[in-house]
C-alpha cells in the first residue's frame, strides 16, 4: 500500500496523465544511459546454478546475497570496471541438509566465506550484448571465467528519491574440477559442468 501511494504521488507531482506510464516507459528506453559508478542491488540480484543429476534431471540452487560495484563507461564499455562478491554462507536449494553441506563441506565457507569475481576484459559483441572475462576466486582457487552478458537498459525509478537503475542478465559455465569441488561422496553422480544464470540490477551512486 505504501509503495502504491508513493507511485501515485510521483505521478501526480510529474503531472502524468492516464496514458503517461506507457509513454514514460518508451522514453526511458530512448534516453541515453548515463555513465558513472553503480553498485549491485542485492535485493534484485541473484545467481542461479544448475547441474545435471545422474544424467536424469537438472538440479537448481541459488546464491542470493551478491554485492559489488561497476564503473560504467557507456561510450566505451570495454573501459568499464566490474567487481562482485558472493556470500558463500547463504546458499538455497529445496533441500535444507544440502544447503548446509554445500556451504560447509563443499565450498568450505568457514575458510572462504566470500567468492569474488573481478573483470579484466570486456568486449562488446552486439547492440546490447558482450562478454566479460575475469578472475573467479572460489573455495581458495582462482580461475578465469567468461560471462555472456545482455544489457537490459536503464531507467529512473517510479518511486520518489530512488536512484537511477540499470539491469543485466548473464550466463556462464564452470567446471567443478577446476575449483577442486570434487571430494564429496556423491560427486560422481552429478556433472562436472555447472551452468550459471545471473540476474542483476544496479543503482547509480
Amino acid at each position: 500500500m505504501r509503495m502504491m501511494t508513493a507511485i501515485a504521488l510521483s505521478l501526480m507531482l510529474s503531472g502524468a496523465t492516464a496514458a503517461a506510464p506507457a509513454a514514460e516507459s518508451a522514453a526511458q528506453v530512448a534516453r541515453p544511459v548515463p555513465s558513472g559508478n553503480y553498485t549491485i542491488d542485492p535485493r534484485h540480484t541473484q545467481i542461479i546454478f544448475e547441474i545435471r543429476h545422474m544424467g536424469l534431471s537438472t538440479f537448481y540452487g541459488r546464491f542470493g546475497k551478491v554485492t559489488g560495484a561497476l564503473t560504467f563507461d557507456t561510450a566505451a564499455p570495454e573501459k568499464s570496471t566490474l567487481s562482485a562478491q558472493v556470500d558463500m554462507t547463504v546458499i538455497q536449494t529445496h533441500v535444507d541438509e544440502l544447503d548446509k553441506e554445500l556451504s560447509s563441506s563443499v565450498f568450505h565457507a568457514d575458510k572462504f566465506p566470500t567468492a569474488t569475481f573481478t573483470a579484466n576484459s570486456i568486449v562488446k559483441t552486439g547492440v546490447n550484448t558482450g562478454t566479460v572475462t575475469g578472475d573467479l576466486s572460489l573455495a581458495g582457487t582462482t580461475k578465469p571465467v567468461t560471462l555472456q552478458v545482455t544489457f537490459n537498459g536503464g531507467r529512473n525509478s517510479p518511486i520518489p528519491f530512488k536512484p537511477y537503475r540499470i539491469g543485466f542478465d548473464a550466463t556462464a559455465s564452470v567446471k567443478r574440477s577446476d575449483f577442486g569441488l570434487t571430494g564429496m561422496m556423491w560427486s560422481g553422480l552429478v556433472s562436472d559442468d555447472v551452468n550459471l544464470r545471473i540476474e542483476c540490477e544496479m543503482e547509480r551512486q
